[in-house]
This record gives structure tokens, sequence and C-alpha cells, in this order.
């Protein structure tokens, strides 16, 4: 009885006529403003004008979402990408008309449109190299991917696998009345581990004046453990390849070798 748990939350935190707000958003709203705070210590820290780390924000969340959006499209349906691409760009659906939201995001799509952004911000805007950026980012974009998943959870998507025993989440939302891997769970827990690393880097160590040691340690730990959790999770697309990989796999392995170079490189301290 206490290993099996019946998950069937209402996906909707309340709603006013035909607007819900859900549990999945507040999740989104959750990570960006406690991104927000983090980033602010971590300007007051280096001496960073206030101003420019509103502009930050906005660099973050509109690469984020449309780096997300486009990435979950070109990476797991591309069809949709090519036959209806403005409705990958807005949060709507047409013929007919209906309010959907973002719902369809890469976690790969928004790591891609995050370091694009900061490169122009690094350019334009903060006038410091672009690994400097990027190893201050990545501490709350780590925290961010908590609660993502904590808002996958609420939704009842990117579920584990089936346990074939008494232990797991049963889906209730889905039909289902056996216990599947509370997948969203272990790889928020593995995020929590990888935002107290980096952390723990920034304000306990001198690793932050490495630079691109952040970045690398941040693209390691959290692809490892998104490459680990996928053995637990339902693919999302057909397993590719002769080792059985699915693409969320496929996709990890590159972002883990990136983050082995930044952290290994020889490099002289700022």
């Amino acid at each position: 009885m206490f290993l099996s748990i019946d998950w069937n939350p209402n996906v909707e935190l309340f709603k006013i006529g035909s607007f819900a707000v859900r549990y999945y958003s507040l999740m989104f709203v959750v990570a960006f403003v406690l991104g927000l705070q983090i980033m602010k210590k971590i300007y007051e820290r280096e001496g960073i004008a206030a101003e420019k780390l509103d502009t930050l924000f906005i660099y973050t969340v509109i690469a984020t979402i449309l780096g997300a959006r486009i990435g979950h499209f070109l990476f797991y349906d591309i069809e949709f990408l090519l036959s209806r691409p403005l409705e990958v760009l807005l949060p709507i659906r047409l013929n007919p008309f209906q309010f959907t939201g973002y719902q369809g995001l890469a976690s790969h799509g928004a790591a891609i449109g995050i370091i694009i952004a900061m490169y122009f911000y690094s350019k334009k805007v903060v006038h410091k190299p672009l690994l400097w950026i990027l190893d201050r980012i990545v501490i709350p974009v780590a925290s961010g991917a908590i609660f993502v998943r904590l808002g996958n959870l609420m939704n009842s998507e990117i579920i584990g696998k089936a346990t074939n025993t008494d232990y797991g989440f049963v889906f209730i939302q889905l039909g289902e009345d056996f216990p599947r891997h509370p997948a969203q769970l272990y790889e928020a827990f593995g995020y929590l581990v990888t935002f107290i690393v980096l952390y723990y880097f920034y304000w306990k160590t001198d690793k932050k004046d490495k630079l691109g040691f952040l970045f690398g340690t941040f693209m390691v730990f959290l692809w490892s453990v998104r490459f680990i959790v996928e053995f637990f999770k339902e693919a999302q697309v057909d397993k590719r390849g002769d080792w059985d990989l699915n693409t969320g796999q496929l996709l990890s392995i590159p972002m883990i070798l990136v983050g082995l170079y930044y952290m290994f490189r020889k490099v002289k301290k700022n």
C-alpha cells in the first residue's frame, strides 16, 4: 500500500471563465522568479549593474521558451514543424482556434536557445566573455529544471516505464491501473544535486575563476542525469541506433562531451 501511489492531481490551480492557471505554468513562473533572485545575488557579488539583470531576464525567458518549443518539434515532431510553423511559435492552435499554451517543450532546445541568447547578451549588454555569463547562468538554470520536472509530474507527462512491481506511481489520468517509475522525481532530484554542486563551487571555491569550468560541470552533471533517467522513461520517439538509445540520450552525449572539455581543458584562472 505504501509503495504504490495513485497519482491523480487536478492540473489546474484555479480557473476564471475559460482561462485556467495550471500547475505547470506556475512551476515555470517559480523557476524564473527564483532564478532571477539567484542571479541578483551573483551580480551583486560581481559588481554588475542591476539594470543589466533586467535585460538578462528578458533574454533568458524568450530564449528558453522559443528554444524549448522549436527544439521539441525539431527533435521529436519535425513534420508538425514543417507543416504548421506558426502554431509552433504561438501558444494557440488554429482551425479551429484554441488557446493551448506552450505544450511540447524540449530541454535540449532550451539549452541551445539559452547559449545563443547569452552570446548576444555577453556582446551587447554585459561586455564580458561568453563563458563568463554561461558560468553564472547555469546555476539558476539548474534550479529551474527542478521545477519544470515537478510541473511535468503534475501534468502526468514524461512518464516512466512500468515497474512491474507494487512500487511506483499509478497515473490515473492516463487511465492506467499499474505503477510506473516516477521518472520526473528522479530527474528533479538529479537536477537538485546539480544545483547544489554548482552553487557550492561558485560561493565556496575558486572554481568560478577558471573560465568555463562551471558551465562544463553543469553540462556533465545535468545531461548525465538526463541520460541515466531516460532508461526509466517511456521514449518520446522510437529508439535509434545500434545501442538502443532514445533521442534524449543521443542528444545528451554531445552535451556531456562538451562539458568534459570545458571542465578539464587547461586555462589560466582570471
